[in-house]
């Protein structure tokens, strides 16, 4: 089987696919895969490290205002869909799949035109402006939030969960917290922003670095490699409480993951998958900065099922941290009730889910 992946712009829309990519490799050795992205997007470093072909094209999303940039897009988007289906009669793909972002627009359309079989992954609860177009024209629509299903036609409409989940449930303890010089043996807290960090979540840490020294919890804190050096300096001037341990970023997150029992974060997509297949409890701060403010609905989607707590940016101090990690770690009951339901919304099969929905059309 050939298979066309696309998807780009940032981790949230690559992970998903590579994941995708190395679960059906393992299982099908001889599938066949081209990726197709956009040379200037973090797609072009990551894919091509997997030894994976990929084959870039010059595209630009559209702006949500009144833009004569976006005259340029539409141009952009007709010359890309142009050189799609000559990229596309090439490889002769059996199923075409993009996984978000902007460079999918015209990989997507130019194979839904040519008759090939056509499927588009949304990750968030609430979908972009390219997947809300692409919807019109591919035969499925993949969805990792029930929420999200309104927004598609109903008769497209399949619920697969997100790829990236089939990966970190396969990770197994390896003494990763050992490695920060933690304890094996007291429940750990991990906290991190993302690649780069956050600042609000930087700041509250660091101000509530006293009050956690005493607790009988640890701390594994990613401050992102942007915040990394000025926080040393504050764990420095706060005498270094042992329990709390810091690095700037974590290249294998699965295996940390699988040993922390509560997680502070965003409300990315991915880092919500990873957590509900691992049955990890979180303390969510959605990013207010982002598109239809998709990471409030991301969250609600574990909080409303008790999976997790969501504390808004305007809200989060020191003071409001601590008062929700303690509520969490120092009360079993209520850190086990949220185990549980945090592991009840975990697709552990999602790429197997999504490569079923690619057989059934290509078989048709």
């Amino acid at each position: 089987m050939k298979i066309v992946v696309s998807g780009g712009g940032t981790g949230g829309h690559i992970y998903p696919a590579l994941a995708l990519i190395r679960t059906i490799k393992e299982k099908y050795p001889e599938t066949s895969f081209l990726y197709i992205g956009t040379e200037r997007g973090l797609e072009s470093k990551l894919v091509t490290r997997e030894d994976i072909p990929f084959h870039s094209i010059e595209i630009t999303g559209f702006k949500r205002s009144l833009s004569m940039e976006n005259v340029k897009t539409v141009m952009r988007f007709l010359k890309g869909v142009k050189e799609c289906k000559k990229i596309l009669r090439k490889f002769q793909p059996d199923a075409v799949i993009g996984t978000g972002g902007y460079v999918c627009g015209p990989v997507v359309y130019a194979a839904a035109k040519l008759g090939i079989p056509t499927i588009i992954h949304e990750q968030n609860s609430v979908p972009g402006l390219t997947n809300k177009f692409l919807s019109k024209y591919v035969d499925k629509v993949a969805i990792c939030f029930e929420e999200a299903g309104g927004f598609f036609p109903e008769n497209k409409v399949v619920f697969t969960g997100n790829p990236r989940a089939s990966e970190v449930v396969s990770a197994k303890p390896a003494n990763a917290l050992k490695h920060f010089g933690l304890s094996d043996e007291k429940k750990t807290v991990l906290v991190f922003g993302g690649s780069r960090g956050a600042r609000p979540i930087n700041e509250a840490v660091v101000q509530s670095l006293s009050e956690l020294a005493g607790r009988p919890y640890q701390v594994l804190y990613v401050t992102g490699d942007v915040h990394f050096d000025q926080v040393q300096k504050e764990i420095a001037a706060a005498g270094k409480p042992e329990n709390v341990a810091v690095a700037p970023f974590i290249h294998n997150m699965p295996e940390v993951l699988v040993e922390c029992h509560l997680v502070v974060s965003r409300a990315g997509a991915t880092t919500l998958a990873e957590l509900t297949a691992l049955g990890v409890p979180s303390i969510l701060i959605p990013s207010p900065y982002v598109t239809n403010n998709h990471q409030e609905k991301n969250a609600r989607s574990l909080t409303d099922h008790g999976a997790a707590v969501m504390l808004a940016e305007k809200d989060l101090t020191a003071a409001s941290l601590l008062k929700n990690l303690d509520h969490v770690l120092l009360n079993e009951k209520e850190w086990q009730r949220m185990k549980a339901s945090s592991a009840n919304l975990g697709v552990k099969d999602a790429s197997e889910r999504l490569f079923a929905v690619m057989l059934e059309l290509a078989n048709k």
